[in-house]
């Protein structure tokens, strides 16, 4: 098993301090890596930062912060383009996304170091069987309600056509071209 970062490691206070200082662009990797060393000898604490470990922090929390930033501007896209249409397509859309992710999270587990836990793989398979059924769910949902509205529509055919002189012949014909029968 790895080591854990000393950053990890960190009180939260002087983490959140770290995190403060590497997001500020007038704040060098040096320079806070000296300022949060100063924080822990001043406070007493043995613990050191090295310039690595700090620059492979950063590093990692801008990478964290780009993919935020990009799954932010691409939901920002969808969501204008599908503002207007049925919940059921934001739902598939926002399916696709958990499968993606969860696709992408696999691939990175079996890329790192560490071997990973049979719980969290356990929690995995339940979540995306989850997310089949709740599609499955929403799809058997939308052919019911597809099939309401169409019987709904064909009623007001028939109505409609008997209310304008139509025999019982002509207005069932109507009502069978709005179903698809025939």
């Amino acid at each position: 098993m790895s080591q854990q970062s000393t950053i990890v490691l960190l009180p939260e206070d002087i983490r959140v301090k770290l995190q403060e200082l590497l997001r500020d662009p007038r704040v060098t990797q040096l320079e806070a890596t000296r300022k949060i060393n100063e924080i822990l000898e001043a406070e007493g604490h043995d613990d050191r930062l090295s310039k690595s470990s700090v620059n492979r922090y950063a590093v990692k929390m801008e990478e964290v912060g780009r993919k935020l930033r990009q799954s932010r501007e691409v939901a920002r896209m969808w969501i204008g383009k599908l503002g207007n249409e049925p919940q059921g397509e934001v739902g598939k859309l926002l399916n696709e996304m958990v499968r993606t992710l969860a696709f992408e999270a696999v691939v990175d587990m079996a890329e790192g170091s560490e071997p990973v836990s049979p719980k969290m793989l356990k929690d995995l398979g339940i979540a995306v069987e989850r997310l089949e059924r709740a599609a499955s769910e929403n799809e058997k949902r939308d052919e019911e309600i597809r099939k309401h509205a169409l019987e709904d529509a064909a009623d007001a055919v028939d109505e409609a056509a008997k209310q304008q002189g139509l025999n019982e012949e002509q207005a069932r014909f109507w009502r069978e071209k709005v179903l698809g029968v025939r």
